[in-house]
């Protein structure tokens, strides 16, 4: 069993323990419920902003503990006034440390949109993203059949809610497109190895049809690579790891941002 799996094996037992504890009804109660979704897909594609999604992770499978003091509150205004697009909160607390209350802090101090991290495996944890105030859930081709993709992504979309779909490699791009996906984003990350290569990124920029705004994920540690990304055609990249490790998130995320924005106004420059 490689790590994906173990994750969604315990995902499953978690959402019928969830199912149980709190009915779907009563998640539709929440406050947030009916709130107004806000697109992903434009504040990552708006010319104005980074084009950047900073993630607030604790923990990961493979690095451990990366962060365990940060605050929600200060990493998540942090990540907007350095200039991010939007936010990437990990709700997963067995292997990443998160829980839905990150969420809804975050949520409590950002107009923004918010991708809801998690390993989506029933429409019950859909129901859910909406009641802690998510815009965005994350739906993951290698742990999906296509077709269950499809039919949670349909029922994301019936809420208002926006998807971004994750792959790894060109096979599960091809089986698991579908139109109701907004985002699709390319992992650098094998799920199943854990090695990161943003070749992988390069080999599939390409094979995404142009429908969909593109998302390079993991493995960025240098703004220099986001030139690289940019002009081979990705609208947005997903850092977490990158910020996290550093004893004050969003001050890594500042100086990193201010970086980005001086090598792409030079990039312009030299392109006139």
């Amino acid at each position: 069993m490689n790590i994906l799996d173990k994750i969604i094996a315990q995902k499953h037992v978690e959402v019928a323990e969830k199912k149980s504890l709190v009915p779907a009804k009563m998640l539709e109660k929440s406050v947030f419920f009916d709130g107004q979704v806000v697109s992903m897909k434009k504040y990552v594609c708006d010319p104005e902003k980074s084009g950047i999604i900073s993630e607030f992770k604790r923990k990961s499978p493979s690095k451990g503990l990366i962060n365990g003091s940060a605050s929600v509150e200060a990493v998540s205004i942090g990540y907007m006034q350095a200039g991010a697009s939007a936010l990437s909160i990990l709700t997963d607390t067995d292997f990443f440390g998160g829980s839905n209350t990150d969420l809804k802090e975050a949520r409590k101090f950002n107009f923004c949109p918010i991708l809801r991290k998690d390993f989506v495996v029933d429409e019950y944890q859909i129901l859910e993203a909406k009641s802690i105030g998510a815009d965005c859930i994350l739906l993951i081709a290698a742990a999906l059949e296509p077709a269950r993709l499809k039919e949670l992504a349909a029922f994301a979309k019936s809420l208002g809610l926006e998807i971004l779909m994750e792959v790894h490699d060109g096979e599960e791009l091809e089986r698991s497109l579908c139109d109701e996906l907004d985002l699709v984003g390319v992992n650098n990350r094998n799920l199943k190895t854990f090695d990161v290569s943003l070749q992988t990124s390069l080999d599939l920029v390409d094979k995404i049809p142009g429908d969909f705004v593109k998302i390079s994920e993991s493995g960025i540690s240098d703004p220099a690579t986001l030139i690289t990304l940019k002009k081979a055609g990705f609208d947005g990249f997903l850092i977490g790891e990158n910020f996290m490790k550093s004893s004050r998130p969003e001050q890594a995320a500042y100086n990193f941002i201010k970086e980005y924005k001086k090598l792409s106004a030079k990039e312009s420059t030299v392109s006139i």
